[in-house]
């Protein structure tokens, strides 16, 4: 980090507002791209022609923390009275917030914990000893558990005496002021985005600010508990203990990262002139089986779609405009807070105010998705994991849409994780990924939708072969009418196989419903070459594109004389949902503008089923245990393959099984490995308990000392 007044932390610059594209330049080497220029990813219009979504109107499914009109700057906060319940986000300022104090005598009583909080905070802190000890004194259960040797590392060694003595005695402060006034920013209580609904959450950058603070100091309750029936076990991690905890020259630059965020968000005592002014809005998206797209019944031409497919460049560098793809974990984030530095961590210590998602976003489901729009960079960076760098201040130009946000929107997908490379193929894989890639990509304005700004999607270390995802997203891209840039990051090779196979299917006016077909014939033939040969079943990258080249002149030998390709494919055919019906975003396409944007917030056709608790319990099960039967598909394949190899595989199987169960020796896992394999992974899905409503029986009414004291104790064991 530079030697700087500041304490290496550079000043905020003065905020543009970019009138023309000359402020995004747009890669123009032909030796870096194939395909389109990126003029026609944009359909040849401003960069930021078309909106992502509607403006901000609060309604049943968009919730605002802030009070509409906006009059003011920043906006003020929306008030209505608080809520404690499993709905909603359990702030630590909310009277219900309890937590046991313990006294010199050695007695406990029962204390406010935002009381304790504010006690423990605004004590003098002068070093990275001290602050651990306030953090742990309202989260004594972590005492000794929690050991922040990152924060150490970072500020008793990484920065120098004067970098070190300019963070505890003006950043640190600043910090602090802005999270103690959590009960004046946030006087609404935030709504949990949870599964199998769509819903809608805005809140001002300074409220975000405000909650990230007291992220950064630990205060948020309930949250730290690994335990599988606790109540946040479906959420991601928010407080940042856990990034306190981790090791790896990333993890310091992560923290710089968010540093300077706060340096560049938190007012002086004297000045609060930096204090962002816009909004940033969360949409869930969530679906049902009968909107799921029949791929084998789509005549969507794959030729159709503009691709520009670049070997250099960043999703988030020369994809402004369009829709940025997050790859994301279904815990949003990953391991941001942990040791993880790849795509989503990157994208999220550059755009902390991603971070806040984290605290009211539920683990995704198979059909669902999260667009984030108005999020602000904050930072530039260099490397990739372990050589991620800060390299200091970014000036984000990108100009704010009518309800003040950022234009810029990111999709956050999760893909499946594939342990044996070849079980990609499997079919019903190979749907769930287009279902998701769908469900993320999906446009529900009347204007048409900006192009998709995505690269190797679930490719790295959940295993999967770029060239089939790539395929994947392309067919989402033709079926929704979505132009596609595609960033290889580094791999010319592979940006020139995709365009080479673009190129065919364009020349022979293959269809999505052509392509699948041939994906399925594939995913038969790994199958039973994996079964009749199992060191020979694992497909490859050149194989899968060397069949769809065979299966394609077999086609083109097949069609009759005089008869074009497109006339028998069925290229009239519209888009349709397994229900049979047109799909929702073809028949608001086909309305032009009648329906204006004002008026169109939801994203699916308000449903009983995902509005009221008595949907169908088999349709329930049915959505939520999706994850459970793609694993159960892939250890059933395991399974198969270990059969056919006998002894030799069983012995491979168990030698694996040893080395992955916790490190050498079979040692049990720590708490923060455990976490860390929780988000590496992705799994931890678990099926819904029933709603106890029914069956609950009422006791006598408690006194308030009785509520407060279950309370704190429930608080502790959360947390």
């Amino acid at each position: 980090m530079s030697q700087l007044p500041d304490g290496g932390i550079s000043k905020m610059g003065t905020e543009e507002q970019p009138d023309s594209q000359e402020d995004f330049p747009v890669p123009r080497r032909k030796e870096s791209w194939r395909g389109v220029p990126m003029e026609a990813i944009h359909r040849n219009l401003h960069l930021f022609e078309f909106e992502h979504l509607p403006p901000v109107a609060a309604g049943p499914l968009h919730w605002v923390m802030y009070e509409l009109p906006v009059r003011e700057s920043p906006p003020r906060p929306h008030k209505s009275p608080g809520k404690w319940d499993s709905e909603h986000v359990r702030l630590p300022c909310a009277p219900e917030s309890k937590y046991p104090r313990e006294n010199p005598d050695g007695s406990t009583t029962i204390d406010s914990r935002w009381e304790m909080i504010e006690r423990a905070l605004l004590q003098p802190i002068e070093s990275s000893a001290k602050l651990q000890a306030a953090i742990l004194s309202y989260n004594t259960t972590y005492r000794d558990q929690w050991h922040f040797r990152a924060l150490h590392h970072l500020l008793d060694e990484e920065l120098d005496e004067s970098e070190s003595r300019v963070f505890f005695e003006d950043l640190l402060p600043r910090i602090i002021r802005m999270a103690l006034r959590l009960p004046d920013l946030i006087q609404s209580p935030i709504p949990l985005l949870k599964q199998q609904k769509n819903a809608s959450l805005s809140l001002s950058q300074q409220q975000i600010a405000c909650l990230l603070a007291n992220a950064f100091l630990c205060t948020f309750p309930r949250r730290n508990t690994l335990k599988k029936r606790s109540e946040y076990s479906s959420f991601p991690d928010i407080n940042f203990n856990r990034l306190y905890q981790s090791t790896g020259s990333a993890v310091l630059e992560k923290l710089k990262c968010i540093i300077h965020y706060f340096r560049r968000v938190c007012p002086t005592e004297r000045d609060d002139s930096n204090v962002p002014t816009g909004v940033v809005t969360f949409v869930r998206r969530s679906g049902m089986p009968e909107h799921q797209v029949d791929w084998s019944q789509s005549g969507a031409p794959l030729g159709d779609v503009p691709l520009h497919v670049d070997a250099e460049g960043t999703i988030e560098d020369q994809g402004v405009g369009l829709l940025q793809v997050d790859f994301a974990n279904k815990y949003l984030g990953g391991g941001v807070l942990g040791h993880g530095c790849v795509q989503e961590e990157i994208r999220f210590v550059i755009c902390p105010e991603l971070l806040v998602g984290k605290l009211f976003t539920e683990s995704l489901r198979p059909f669902e998705s999260l667009v984030m729009l108005g999020a602000e960079r904050y930072s530039n960076y260099t490397g990739y994991a372990g050589s991620f760098e800060w390299s200091g201040n970014c000036d984000d130009p990108t100009p704010r849409d009518s309800s003040r946000r950022r234009q810029t929107a990111i999709v956050a997908i999760d893909a499946l994780r594939f342990a044996q490379s070849h079980h990609q193929y499997r079919e019903e894989l190979m749907e769930r990924e287009l279902n998701k890639a769908y469900i993320g990509f999906v446009h529900w304005m009347a204007t048409p939708p900006p192009g998709v700004a995505t690269g190797n999607w679930g490719c790295g270390a959940f295993g999967g072969d770029s060239y089939l995802k790539a395929l994947l997203q392309l067919m989402v891209c033709a079926q929704l009418g979505r132009p596609l840039a595609y960033y290889t990051f580094g791999n010319s090779e592979f940006r020139d196989d995709f365009h080479a196979m673009w190129l065919l299917l364009r020349s022979e006016r293959t269809t999505v419903q052509q392509l699948w077909g041939v994906l399925r014939s594939y995913s038969k033939l790994v199958r039973e070459k994996g079964a009749k040969e199992p060191r020979e079943g694992k497909a490859t990258k050149k194989k899968l594109y060397e069949f769809i080249r065979e299966e394609l002149r077999k086609e083109e030998a097949a069609v009759a004389p005089g008869t074009s390709r497109a006339a028998g494919a069925g290229e009239a055919v519209p888009p349709t949902t397994k229900s049979g019906r047109c799909s929702p975003e073809s028949e608001l396409l086909g309305k032009k503008a009648a329906r204006t944007n004002a008026h169109s917030p939801d994203l699916f056709p308000p449903q009983a089923s995902q509005e009221n608790s008595d949907s169908s319990q088999e349709q329930a099960i049915l959505m939520l245990s999706d994850d459970e039967e793609a694993s159960a598909m892939m250890e059933a394949a395991s399974l198969e393959a270990k059969l056919i190899l006998g002894e030799e595989a069983k012995g491979a199987g168990s030698v694996a099984r040893a080395g992955g169960a916790g490190g050498a020796g079979g040692r049990q896992l720590t708490l923060l490995e455990m976490l860390d394999s929780h988000y590496e992974k992705g799994q931890a899905s678990k099926r819904p308990r029933k709603a106890a409503a029914c069956s609950k029986v009422e006791g006598p009414a408690k006194s308030r000392r009785e509520n407060d004291v279950e309370g704190a104790t429930a608080d502790k064991d959360a947390d």
